[in-house]
């Protein structure tokens, strides 16, 4: 009975902790019917909160003017795999916009989610793609410019956590790939995962803490984070701070999804697809291309190549099988990176 009660309470203060994205209404009724106020919850992985502001702003506004609905859109935000099992435990989500497609996919696992989620929106139900970078301090007074250089003995390394966080996961599979597709053996990739881990004094749960950590606490030499995070760090730190591209790195592609068990049983189900399908209009990309978001559209893309540096860019079936198989050799309980690190 306690576990159960603190359950419940942890839920009500994750859902009372959410950001709205959009001016709240007096409205109670979720029906998608035309003219009425309909509420939706998007569990987001954590560096995506000023995204997701302008973006739900702009499509209950859309929304509105279409149908006369006024749309309400909470935001909840933390570690990726964190936020996939506290919609699991019961956060009632309308949709996910989660940092992994094995994030993502738990939920098909768990029944919440259909069979063939990838394939209902364009793209694989990929409105933008991603990727790892470095960010350093001014001047890169260690000289960091790719990931052999991360090893150098006085080299100070912040990233979250690979067990909770999204962005944790996509730089371990980076450095990982960064040894393997330069011809190297597993024994040596994890000889450098291990050395990379042994630079890093904490662990962040998700990559807006390790932002923190790195950025206003100063602690660090360099900040292993997705793209756009690191464009708002720097742009935060002004002038303080600079960007550095590897020559090779991880194609991170963070799906979005209905979540079809919620949604229906609170009758959403209509406007959560319409939201997630303004994220391909020419509104929605510009929108996610501004942000420093890679947009799906070849065209938003094409208009946007300047802010985004080409890098050569490696999917998880390049080192392994797949995330189901990547999950169970690296970030399962007793798999490799509980072998290599020790916290401090």
């Amino acid at each position: 009975m306690r576990f159960a009660a603190a359950s419940a309470l942890l839920l009500l203060v994750l859902f009372l902790g959410c950001n709205s994205g959009s001016t709240p209404n007096s409205g109670t009724s979720n029906s998608g019917k035309s003219g009425v106020a309909v509420n939706l919850l998007n569990v987001s992985y954590d560096p995506t909160r000023e995204l997701w502001k302008e973006l739900n702003s702009s499509f209950a506004a859309a929304r509105s003017k279409e149908t006369g609905d006024t749309v309400t859109i909470k935001q909840s935000h933390g570690g990726s795999g964190s936020q996939a099992r506290s919609v699991i435990d019961g956060l009632e989500a309308d949709v996910v916009s989660l940092a992994l497609w094995s994030d993502t996919d738990q939920l098909r696992k768990k029944g919440l989610i259909k069979e063939g989620w990838e394939d209902r929106f364009p793209n694989r139900s990929l409105p933008y793609t991603s990727t790892i970078v470095f960010v350093v301090r001014k001047g890169n007074p260690k000289g960091i410019k790719d990931w052999p250089d991360l090893v150098k003995s006085n080299i100070e390394i912040i990233t979250p956590s690979p067990k909770t966080s999204g962005n944790g996961k996509l730089a371990f599979l980076a450095a990982w790939g960064s040894v393997i597709l330069n011809g190297g053996t597993e024994d040596q990739a994890k000889e450098f995962i291990t050395q990379i881990y042994q630079r890093t004094p904490t662990l962040e749960a998700g990559a807006r803490g390790a932002t923190t950590t790195f950025a206003q606490k100063g602690q660090g030499d360099v900040h292993l984070t997705w793209e756009n995070e690191a464009h708002l760090e720097v742009a935060e730190s002004k002038g303080d701070l600079e960007i550095i591209y590897p020559s090779r790195s991880f194609l991170a592609e963070p799906h979005v999804a209905v979540v079809d068990d919620y949604a229906g049983k609170k009758g959403t189900s209509e406007v959560a697809e319409a939201y997630l399908k303004f994220l391909y209009t020419q509104e929605g990309q510009e929108i996610i291309a501004k942000h420093f978001y890679r947009p799906t559209n070849a065209d938003v893309l094409a208009k946007h190549r300047n802010q985004f540096p080409e890098i050569k860019l490696f999917s998880i079936t390049e080192i392994s099988k797949g995330w189901d198989d990547a999950q169970a050799k690296f970030f399962a309980e007793g798999a490799l990176f509980d072998t290599i690190y020790q916290s401090k």
